[in-house]
């Protein structure tokens, strides 16, 4: 009997490990973000047209395979009276192709940036915590003198991914925020299938596509009589 017992707690253990470690390649993986208009808006000028509004959410979902991973806005949020004030970008991350393709909706008109993924150096550390049901490390980014980019990731699921361009951890980031806290995102739920990933792929019209320095250039000489356009190029390339 006694060995029975103890066969039958190796047989647990066993499988408890099994479903602890398994580790998910194909998925989709819905992200909120919230964005402290008050911190991104700072100019009473600028606050007065967020018509009281202090808080912002939005919604995507990240595709994800092995191979690529598609960042897309979730439109079916309900509109808010101060919708112009966060970007709702599309990434496409081709990790073979090393190849990155992000669309920004600038005024209502999208522009498509083609180019190489971008290399972030991270500093991994000891801390730890629970998303979505998955345990994260903390990662840190330098991304300046003043700025700190804060994410946590998992090593449960396989692709080196995340929200906006990230990427580059050992695993897929289910949190980020900047310093202050001022915008932040956690995903809300993980759901374990291979998405029609080349399908949603296939429905994003593109058109004239730039490489990153060039879309910046072209919004440099158009700041020149539009003092805004400044500001909008620092939200737009942000992460």
């Amino acid at each position: 009997m006694k060995i029975s017992i103890k066969i039958l707690l190796l047989i647990m253990l066993y499988f408890h490990c099994s479903v602890k470690y398994t580790q998910i390649t194909h998925g989709t993986i819905l992200f909120e973000r919230k964005t402290n208009l008050l911190k991104k808006f700072k100019d009473p000028k600028q606050q007065r047209w967020l018509r009281g509004e202090k808080v912002k959410i939005d919604r995507f979902n990240l595709y994800f395979t092995p191979e690529k991973s598609l960042y897309l806005p979730d439109e079916n949020v309900i509109p808010s009276k101060a919708d112009w004030a966060t970007s709702k970008n599309t990434v496409i991350q081709n990790f073979k192709k090393e190849e990155r393709t992000s669309i920004y909706n600038l005024f209502g008109e999208k522009k498509t940036v083609v180019d190489q993924l971008i290399k972030r150096e991270w500093k991994i550390t000891e801390r730890k915590r629970y998303i979505a049901g998955y345990s994260c490390r903390r990662a840190i980014w330098l991304k300046n003198d003043s700025t700190r980019i804060y994410a946590w990731y998992t090593d449960q699921i396989i692709p080196s991914t995340g929200p906006e361009t990230f990427n580059g951890l050992p695993g897929t980031i289910l949190g980020l925020a900047n310093e202050d806290g001022g915008v932040v995102y956690f995903a809300k739920m993980v759901e374990d299938k291979n998405p029609n990933i080349n399908d949603l792929i296939s429905e994003i019209k593109i058109k004239k596509t730039y490489s990153e320095n060039e879309l910046k250039q072209e919004l440099i000489d158009k700041s020149k009589s539009n003092p805004w356009m400044g500001k909008i190029m620092n939200y737009l390339f942000e992460w």
